[in-house]
């Protein structure tokens, strides 16, 4: 348990019943994006209490974000629709066209929501190296800062991640980046979007790992279960900034609160569970480990994902044979990158075992 929830909240709903029983339930292992609604996050969105919140009359979104904005020790938060629009109005409400931003090059804003700070916003990216956690040095940050000179850019931001690919980084070692970046003036701001990930490893409070961040980003679809949703906190200057944003990319919504209602359910009773994707991601990562022709890194495995590198003879074969099974792998070479989540469980996690087993069986 993380430091904030209390041992009373409710046991964790599942999607049906019987759910562990069905033996040809399909189990998808691509993201923790896929995970569907349980049957009593439907029932809270269905009695949600909606508004417009163009005009900010949505009781349940305003409930959200008050909620967010505590967690994170922030003065105020926004709900958006995905974490991509979240990040890309955080960096365009910290930073003006033709200044720029440091970030890891592994690191989500960079890698993978198409350049939008740059493509809509104008503000450059400056990647620096991560290290093999994901991590970053201080004196990068410090190295990354470009002069007084109208041949640079004005370097604006450090935007940092947590957790990266299930990675999850250290508390001294982000507040040691900040204060780098303190030093020549630059805010910073947080893709937290497994962040309660993050929290639940370390037994940490969200506003304990948001401290040193102006703004941190939170999804809600992930690990947490939503449909739906992300959302921004930070200064109420900066909200107010963002919101402005928000409208100008199309974001803004109207009775959105029936999904604003998944997000308070998830924060209500989906963030302690997180330790059950993490256990059943060692338990995946060490039965995978035991066959000779597949690698995992044990060692990378601290939250909700692991990466298998079956040898390359048989990595279509696998996933072919995978998939017959109703066991859905994504396709990335070499290593596929295996999620655990929400309507994944212990059980679920002995049938991959066995049908890798089958597989390798005779070969």
């Amino acid at each position: 348990m993380y430091a904030g929830m209390t041992a009373t909240r409710p046991a964790p709903d599942r999607n049906s019943a019987d759910r562990n029983a069905a033996s040809n339930r399909r189990i998808d292992l691509r993201s923790d994006t896929v995970t569907q609604p349980t049957a009593a996050m439907r029932e809270a969105m269905a009695r949600a209490d909606v508004g417009d919140d163009v005009y900010g009359e949505d009781p349940s979104i305003i409930a959200l974000e008050a909620k967010v904005a505590g967690m994170m020790g922030k003065e105020a938060a926004m709900y958006v629709s995905s974490g991509t629009q979240s990040n890309l109005l955080g960096v365009l409400s910290h930073c003006q066209r033709g200044e720029e931003y440091l970030i890891g090059d592994v690191y989500h804003v960079y890698k993978s929501e198409a350049l939008g700070t740059s493509v809509l916003g104008g503000v450059a990216s400056y990647p620096l190296k991560t290290d093999a956690g994901g991590g970053l040095d201080p004196a990068q940050v410090h190295a990354g800062v470009k002069p007084d000179d109208p041949h640079s850019p004005i370097t604006r931001l450090l935007c940092l991640e947590n957790t990266v690919s299930g990675r999850v980084q250290a508390p001294e070692r982000i507040a040691a980046l900040a204060a780098a970046a303190r030093e020549h003036g630059l805010n910073v701001h947080l893709d937290g979007a497994r962040l309660m990930n993050a929290c639940v490893k370390l037994g940490r409070s969200a506003q304990e790992l948001a401290a040193p961040f102006d703004s941190v980003s939170l999804c809600l679809s992930k690990g947490l279960g939503a449909p739906v949703g992300s959302v921004l906190s930070g200064p109420a200057d900066f909200i107010r900034r963002a919101r402005r944003l928000r409208k100008m990319v199309g974001g803004g919504m109207r009775q959105a609160g029936i999904l604003a209602a998944a997000g308070l359910h998830a924060l209500e009773h989906h963030v302690e569970r997180l330790a059950e994707d993490h256990a059943n991601a060692r338990r995946l990562a060490e039965g995978l480990a035991a066959f000779e022709r597949i690698t995992v890194d044990l060692d990378a495995v601290e939250t909700n994902m692991l990466f298998v590198q079956p040898h390359p003879d048989d990595f279509d074969a696998l996933r072919a044979h995978m998939a017959e099974r109703g066991i859905v792998l994504s396709g990335q070479r070499p290593r596929i990158r295996v999620v655990t989540h929400l309507d994944v469980t212990a059980e679920d996690v002995d049938r991959v075992i066995e049908a890798v087993g089958e597989f390798y069986k005779g070969r």
